[in-house]
């Protein structure tokens, strides 16, 4: 029987929290969001002499990725005196050091994804602070409070491999990845993939039985990876060379959970694990034991959810790993 348990506490079968290293609180959870986003009316501004696209947001108070979409301006961003410039109406919110993709979503009770699609945000997905994002929504409205929208708010894998990382200042650049877990990477410290991925392709994280395979089954429920059968505490590796992204209980329906970036846009996922070995920021070897199995989150039996995803697109991982 499928087991429900509530996002704080994912648990194992005989009741006992998933084991991990100490670690900070996620990046998300480390600098708090006021949701004081500027309210800004469509209006026509006219270059004056000496301007710059980046002074011109300065004035209007919307973002430079806003106004350059509205009026098809290409990076260097040229504009010339006397020319009309589109300022279009939104909520802009002007990002600080430290705050998240999560957390702001969180703070304004709107889904994160929505933020991305309508700021047009791509890889890395890193935010920059003081830059102005765009926050879908009139805030008003009959329907939930922007409380209860927060407090409702639920994390996926596609928020923390899109709003994971904390905006860096404008000149620092993301940390090096840490060599052992004893070390803990900071909570403001922005985790990067390696340029490409590693050759030799992806290993099978465990050896067992795949008892759910990859995309819609019968029930029509979609399976963004597929399930694999093994014992409690069985080691669980990682598929390829790369980087700890994240590590925590975070998503109830995966339990423990460890994701590694490994660089050409590939991520992989290692869900109900019943300890967790690794820290966010380690750099991670092809076969190295990452956590340990178990019947965490909504595990059916002892298994490991196992994804491997292309940007924010699931891969069916069966193309991808060894035959057996």
């Amino acid at each position: 029987m499928v087991q429900a348990v509530p996002p704080e506490q994912p648990v194992t079968r005989d009741g006992s929290d998933v084991a991990a290293l100490p670690a900070p609180r996620p990046a998300w959870e480390a600098r708090p969001v006021s949701a004081d986003a500027r309210r800004i009316d469509e209006s026509v501004y006219v270059v004056q002499p000496g301007d710059t696209l980046r002074r011109v947001v300065d004035r209007s108070g919307a973002s430079l990725e806003a106004i350059a979409r509205a009026n098809d301006l290409d990076e260097p961003y040229t504009i010339r005196t006397g020319q009309r410039l589109t300022i279009p109406a939104g909520r802009y919110h002007q990002v600080r050091r430290g705050e998240t993709g999560i957390a702001i979503a969180r703070a304004y009770g709107v889904e994160w994804s929505r933020i991305v699609t309508a700021n047009a945000l791509v890889e890395p997905y890193v935010l920059r602070a003081d830059q102005r994002i765009v926050i879908p929504g009139d805030g008003g409205g009959n329907g939930p409070s922007r409380a209860d929208r927060a407090a409702a708010f639920r994390l996926d894998i596609d928020d923390i491999l899109t709003g994971g990382e904390p905006a860096l200042a404008s000149n620092q650049a993301p940390a090096r990845p840490v060599a052992t877990p004893k070390r803990v990477l900071p909570s403001n410290a922005v985790v990067t993939a390696p340029a490409r991925l590693a050759g030799g392709g992806f290993l099978w994280p465990v050896d067992g039985r795949v008892v759910k395979r990859f995309g819609s089954g019968a029930s029509g429920e979609r399976n963004d990876g597929i399930k694999i059968a093994v014992p409690i505490a069985t080691p669980i590796h990682a598929a390829a060379d790369g980087v700890v992204a994240y590590v925590g209980d975070g998503i109830a329906a995966l339990g423990g959970l460890v994701i590694v970036k490994h660089g050409g846009g590939w991520t992989s996922i290692y869900g109900h694990a019943s300890k967790l070995l690794v820290q966010r920021g380690q750099a991670v070897k092809r076969g190295q034991t990452i956590a340990l199995s178990g019947d965490t989150g909504f595990a059916d039996r002892p298994e490991v959810h196992f994804e491997l995803r292309k940007g924010r697109t699931p891969v069916d991982p069966a193309g991808q790993l060894p035959r057996t």
